[in-house]
């Protein structure tokens, strides 16, 4: 599948730009977006509050992809009658494992790397303790292969991702920045409060 395809895929929440100085292609991710790669070019980049990624990826084959989910689950697939799957664990981690399958992994091969779930900011529901319970729950019932989760706490990370060897860098922000992604993570709420169930965004 080519670059353009998945850009279209994941609703142009997905940019990539040469970076000279790594003399790499980094690809950014945005929340409720996923991106696969087999290209040894590319860093695949994403920043998250209370949010989780996962990076996920076959060594043999050497295809990995990482998404950006921003609530642990929802039947429909609807967010505010709209439908933002993606935004979702459930469909997230669905949908990143079924194309990294699709484009040639074997699934008894795949390792993860979970990351996010911070607490950043107080008085918020635990949104980001209930995303990373749900990444736990999720690659424990699915049996798959954990080679790192980074979740909790009450700091925003910044992760970049190497999708053909599953390397990843982790890097705590400060305070500032981490309001700066919980500003950025409530752009994409398409209203300014949304209640879904028992947690509350913004």
């Amino acid at each position: 599948m080519s670059v353009a395809e998945k850009l279209q895929r994941s609703d142009n929440q997905v940019s990539r730009f040469y970076d000279r100085q790594k003399q790499r292609y980094i690809v950014t991710v945005l929340p409720g977006a996923q991106y696969v790669s087999s290209d040894p070019e590319e860093i695949v980049v994403t920043v998250l509050g209370s949010c989780v990624a996962a990076c996920i990826w076959d060594s043999q084959s050497r295809i990995g992809g990482l998404n950006h989910f921003m609530l642990p689950n929802d039947d429909a697939g609807l967010w505010s009658g709209a439908s933002l799957a993606l935004r979702f664990g459930n469909h997230a981690m669905d949908a990143l494992i079924n194309d990294l399958l699709q484009l040639g992994a074997e699934k008894h091969r795949l390792n993860c790397k979970f990351f996010g779930g911070g607490n950043v900011v107080q008085g918020m529901g635990k949104v980001g303790s209930k995303n990373a319970l749900f990444a736990k729950e999720y690659a424990a019932v699915e049996r798959l292969n954990v080679a790192k989760m980074d979740l909790g706490g009450e700091r925003g990370r910044r992760i970049m991702f190497e999708p053909v060897t599953g390397r990843a860098w982790r890097k705590f922000l400060d305070p500032v920045a981490g309001l700066e992604v919980i500003r950025q993570e409530a752009e994409f709420v398409p209203e300014k409060k949304a209640e879904l169930g028992s947690v509350e965004l913004f």
